[in-house]
């Protein structure tokens, strides 16, 4: 009983990170289509606005397509 307490348990643990998982591309979010996501554009996005500073290396405040990469 205990062993199917923490299958399952495991099994909803995981399935909560494939739901964190970003579901839009990096074009829908660039929603002015500049080349680069600002934290506005971002902000729709909670899981993305989560990552946001780690994923912003350069830190000028947007995020290129190659920093956006790292989200995925």
């Amino acid at each position: 009983m205990k062993t199917m307490k923490h299958t399952v348990a495991l099994m909803v643990l995981v399935g909560a990170s494939s739901a964190f998982a970003l579901d839009a591309d990096f074009n829908t979010i660039d929603a002015d289509g500049n080349g680069a996501i600002s934290m506005e554009e971002a902000s729709k996005y909670p899981e993305l606005m989560s990552q946001f500073k780690d994923l912003d290396t350069d830190m000028n405040g947007e995020l290129s397509e190659q920093e956006f990469a790292k989200a995925q």
